[in-house]
């Protein structure tokens, strides 16, 4: 299996950093974490002191649980990414990934529903991917199920976005929902070659509003993707929603994604 590096997304418990961030912290690192990957932190919209100031807080109850950033998931703007790049910076990251389309300004859920949409969509991301490539960062965009859905001619949203993108955008593949979307996300992942860096990791029953279990005991086929994910730099565990306990349920996936191979500093 690939040799990667282990991280956490921090969405996996959300409610525990609203509640205490702080703490939350220093328990994904005493589980034996040493990278998170946060969640969006703001939008295109959120004033560039206000956002570099929640940065700079999350950074310092970062720097107390001595963890590091992996990648971050950001908003892209319609003009200028200086709220992105500043982000970045203060995180300590040179990647990032637009996590879902109505995070990019001016589009929403329907931005990959018909051809025309795709085109706009991608140029969007093309643009802000070279700007921030000027600044030293990579963007790469990050899949949930819905751009497997079939455009008017039937061809998958996906498969076009990608031929669409430039090839210094970046992936990011999330294993579980390209399972629900009924794809296998081994073929996934050796179809976008050493554009996928990163991988969620999480298990399943693998269909839409269902709880997700402990990694090996669901459909999806986590050494098959890491099989073929050998060029992965970071694999990032991730709970959507789940009827375990948030940080029994990471433990458990760390433990089987080590044994698997995987590294964890």
């Amino acid at each position: 299996m690939s040799p990667g590096t282990l991280a956490v997304q921090l969405y996996s418990v959300i409610e525990a950093l609203e509640a205490d961030r702080p703490g939350t912290l220093a328990r994904l690192a005493a589980l034996g974490f040493h990278h998170v990957e946060p969640f969006a932190p703001g939008l295109w919209n959120t004033p560039l002191d206000e956002l570099a100031a929640s940065a700079r807080a999350l950074r310092a109850d970062l720097d107390e649980a001595n963890l590091g950033v992996s990648s971050t998931h950001i908003a892209v703007s319609a003009d200028s990414q200086a709220s992105a790049i500043e982000t970045c910076r203060i995180l300590g990251t040179d990647t990032a990934f637009v996590p879902i389309p109505w995070l990019v300004d001016g589009f929403d859920e329907r931005a990959l529903e018909t051809h025309d949409g795709v085109r706009a969509f991608a140029g969007r991301l093309n643009a802000a991917s070279r700007e921030l490539a000027r600044a030293g960062i990579r963007l790469g965009y990050h899949n949930h199920h819905f751009e497997w859905a079939q455009l008017p001619d039937g061809t998958p949203a996906f498969d076009v976005l990608w031929d669409l993108l430039d090839p210094d955008v970046l992936a990011e593949v999330d294993v579980y929902w390209a399972a629900v979307a009924g794809q296998d996300p081994a073929e996934v992942l050796e179809r976008l070659g050493e554009r996928a860096v990163a991988a969620h990791l999480k298990d399943g029953p693998a269909e839409l509003d269902t709880p997700q279990t402990p990694i090996g005991t669901g459909d999806i086929d986590i050494p098959a993707a890491l099989r073929a994910g050998t060029h992965l730099r970071w694999h990032i565990t991730e709970i959507d929603r789940t009827e375990a306990d948030h940080f029994a349920l990471l433990a458990a996936n760390r433990r089987a994604l080590l044994a698997g191979g995987l590294t964890a500093p």
